[in-house]
C-alpha cells in the first residue's frame, strides 16, 4: 500500500490582459479592405530616398508590456511508501515508556545505608497499585535515581533536553510503627 502525501498548491495569479490587447489594437491603423475606397484615394508620395550615410533607425512600434504581477508558489510534494514500515503519525512514546510519573509514586519505605552504596527505596504507584525497589542509578519511565536519603528519594528527570531533580520524601503518617503485643 503506497501513502501519498501531497501538499502541492500550485496558484497563478495573473490578470486579464485582454484590456491590454484592445488598446493595442485601437493603436495601430487598420488597413482599408474596400477596393474602391483604394481607388479613390489619391497615392501618397513616395518617401525621399534615404541617405545612405546615416544608419537607418527603425521606427517599429513597440510592442506594449504586460506589466500584472504573476506570483507562483510551489510547494513540495512529500510522498511515503509504507509497505512493511510503522505509520508515521502514531506516536513513539508508548504509555509505558511514560509511567509511572512523579505524581503518582508515594515514597513507602527506605532501607538507607550510610555509605550509600546498598539503600534500597520502596515506591508505590497509587494508579496501579504497583510496587518498585529502586537502588541509586536506576531508571523507572523517564526518572533516574540519583540519591536515597534517609526519609527522601531525589529523582533526576530529563525532558526535552533538559535536566531537573524532584525530590520525593516518605509521607509522615507511613513512618508509625506498630506497637508490640
Amino acid at each position: 500500500m503506497k501513502r501519498s502525501i501531497s501538499f502541492a498548491l500550485v496558484f497563478v495569479a495573473a490578470l486579464a490582459t485582454g484590456a491590454s490587447a484592445q488598446a493595442r489594437a485601437q493603436a495601430a491603423p487598420r488597413p482599408n479592405t474596400n477596393r474602391a475606397a483604394k481607388a479613390a484615394t489619391p497615392k501618397a508620395p513616395a518617401p525621399p530616398p534615404l541617405d545612405t550615410r546615416k544608419p537607418a533607425v527603425a521606427t517599429a512600434p513597440i510592442p506594449a508590456v504586460d506589466t500584472t504581477p504573476r506570483v507562483l508558489i510551489n510547494r513540495e510534494i512529500f510522498a511515503y511508501d509504507g509497505d512493511g514500515r510503522r505509520d508515521p503519525f502514531v506516536s513513539l512514546l508508548t504509555t509505558s515508556d511514560l509511567r509511572p510519573l512523579l505524581t503518582d509514586l508515594k515514597l513507602v519505605a527506605v532501607a538507607f545505608d550510610p555509605r550509600g552504596q546498598n539503600s534500597v527505596a520502596v515506591l508505590r504507584d497509587v494508579t496501579s497499585k504497583d510496587q518498585y525497589r529502586v537502588r541509586v542509578g536506576q531508571t523507572i519511565g523517564r526518572m533516574r535515581v540519583a540519591a536515597i536519603q534517609e526519609k527522601a528519594v531525589i529523582f533526576t528527570i530529563e525532558e526535552f533536553g533538559y535536566s531537573r531533580q524532584e525530590i520525593l520524601p516518605i509521607i509522615a503518617d507511613s513512618t508509625k510503627t506498630r506497637p508490640r503485643q
